[in-house]
């Protein structure tokens, strides 16, 4: 075990940067309250359950897309492909406008069960009805019952790894092999 790095010292940072060491595909996280779509960049998602269909996202509960997921209790998460890499980053911004200005000019259409925003570009999607919502730490932990999925394209997926976007097979520059 390395002692922690010079200017690593505080908790936060170096738990993000071991963490950073598990690669993680990439997601987009929406929902729609009162007619108008909000999403936000997740990558803390992962399947649950085949019975019933589950999955879970792990969010922020200060973020504006947690409390709109918290009102409208539906959720649809697209699973970004690796040629979404600037969608990834709109999301993940915090200044992106709020609604449906965030979505302009990035291709989109209504789930079939909770007409959530879906990323047609992305690699596949679930729809989901809010199960339940378990408070962990500085996140919530949003289940969600799979009520429609499907693949989307045959592309590969956008990966997150050392607090990078990747792909599969994609080299890290000269410099960052840690």
């Amino acid at each position: 075990m390395n002692p922690p790095s010079p200017g690593l010292d505080r908790t936060g940072e170096r738990f993000r940067r071991t963490a950073s060491r598990f690669p993680t595909g990439v997601t987009v996280l929406s929902t729609v309250v009162d007619g108008q779509p909000h999403g936000m960049t997740v990558n803390a998602f992962t399947s649950v359950s085949v019975d019933p269909l589950m999955v879970l996202v792990s969010v922020n509960h200060d973020s504006r897309t947690y409390r709109h997921i918290s009102s409208s209790a539906v959720f649809a998460v697209t699973m970004l492909s690796a040629g979404q890499e600037g969608v990834a980053r709109a999301f993940a911004d915090p200044r992106r406008p709020a609604g449906a200005s965030s979505f302009v000019d990035i291709p989109w259409c209504a789930a079939p069960y909770t007409g959530c925003p879906i990323l047609p570009e992305g690699v596949g999607y679930f729809d989901c009805e809010l199960d339940r919502i378990h408070p962990v730490g500085d996140h919530a932990v949003l289940i969600g019952a799979v009520r429609a999925f499907d693949v989307l394209t045959g592309r590969p997926p956008l990966l997150f790894l050392h607090s990078e976007f990747t792909e599969p097979g994609r080299p890290r520059p000269k410099g960052k092999q840690q």
